[in-house]
């Protein structure tokens, strides 16, 4: 029987192995390479650096981040010892998405401007940008996408450059992955020339990495007002996060973008199936069961609802009410790892079910291809 070591805080996965492996859980902080070295596969999140510091002298063979980033795992040194891995790809996108939904809905109460006003540029169109890019759409925005990986596979058809992006977009979302180096480089990509040349009075969300925005940049951009607001999920030198942009930002999450109940079963199922491939054990179909539902899922949809933009504010604050997380960062940021281990259940846009007063409502469509039941 195989020893998997765990991360203590990843949900739902408690029970799924434990017939076919003997399960280890540690806090992430605890994760060390004496808990390690006895290990054959490991199932972490970000937390969790996985380099020749935790590994070295271990037996693991198989490294599981039940998340969509794996920029904590040195591949390079993975692939030296014969250390197989994988990530969660697109497992948190939907929950990305719905915070991003409830970002613009934000947006668009203190710009006082509708939906099909707005110009949105998404720059990194994988799993999230897709996502974002559609709901987008569907809401009447003007969507402009930056993808250079993408364009250069599909022959740039529907993408433009970063230029055109920053110049015509009222609000620019960040969906890239972190890269250190390289043609694609993206450590840093929000710079002082990015936001010199973002069209003043845009504003900027950034959920991807840390490191992708230069801090000292974002408040300066936000100190001499080339930025209407900023809103930040993640940070660089998580925990320990900057204190003044923490104050200029207009909401401001602790790295939990992606936490839905939905992104986490998604991941932990990612992690447990990936593993259960690699050591051939039975497990290679598992799914959560019985996740909790929100307490209010039926939702009233009256006949003067007030229109797509009214509605859609509404509809997407009350599935995530993103103003109650960013007002309990701003009190105590110190507690930024409490938040984030013991962030309260949210489910995404598919765990609610809107019932129209109006059965011939022009707009039953439009939401269901948002998400929701009807």
């Amino acid at each position: 029987m195989i020893t998997v070591v765990a991360d203590n805080k990843i949900p739902f996965l408690k029970g799924a192995l434990d017939k076919y492996a003997r399960v280890v859980y540690f806090p992430a902080r605890d994760i060390g390479p004496e808990q390690v070295k006895d290990a054959d596969a490991l199932i972490v999140r970000t937390r969790t650096k996985c380099n020749a510091g935790l590994l070295e002298g271990s037996r693991v063979k198989y490294i599981a981040t039940a998340t969509i980033g794996f920029d904590h795992i040195d591949a390079d040194y993975c692939r030296s010892k014969g250390i197989a891995w994988s990530n969660a790809a697109g497992c948190n996108s939907g929950s990305v998405m719905q915070y991003v939904a409830s970002s613009l809905a934000r947006i668009t109460l203190l710009s006082g401007k509708r939906f099909g006003e707005l110009t949105i540029g998404i720059v990194g169109v994988g799993h999230v940008g897709k996502k974002v890019e559609r709901i987008a759409r569907l809401l009447g925005m003007k969507v402009l996408l930056n993808d250079p990986p993408r364009a250069r596979a599909e022959g740039g058809k529907g993408f433009v450059g970063i230029d055109r992006l920053l110049a015509e977009s009222d609000i620019v979302t960040m969906h890239v992955p972190l890269n250190r180096r390289g043609e694609d480089k993206t450590l840093h990509l929000a710079d002082s020339d990015f936001f010199g040349r973002l069209r003043r009075g845009g504003w900027f969300i950034n959920t991807s990495r840390g490191e992708v925005m230069d801090t000292a940049e974002v408040k300066q951009a936000l100190l001499n007002r080339h930025l209407s607001g900023a809103i930040i999920d993640v940070w660089e030198d998580e925990p320990d996060i900057d204190r003044e942009l923490l104050s200029l930002a207009a909401i401001t999450t602790p790295h939990i973008a992606g936490y839905s109940l939905d992104g986490k079963a998604n991941g932990t199922s990612q992690s447990v199936r990936a593993i259960s491939r690699f050591f051939k054990l039975g497990s290679v179909d598992w799914y959560p069961e019985n996740i909790p539902g929100p307490d209010n899922n039926l939702i009233i949809i009256e006949k003067d609802h007030g229109g797509i933009d009214e509605l859609a504010g509404k509809l997407f604050l009350h599935t995530y009410n993103i103003e109650s997380d960013s007002s309990a960062l701003k009190s105590a940021p110190e507690n930024f790892e409490q938040f984030r281990d013991d962030y309260p259940p949210r489910r995404e846009f598919g765990a609610y079910k809107l019932s129209f007063n109006d059965p011939r409502d022009p707009l039953i469509e439009l939401f269901k291809k948002i998400g929701f039941k009807i």
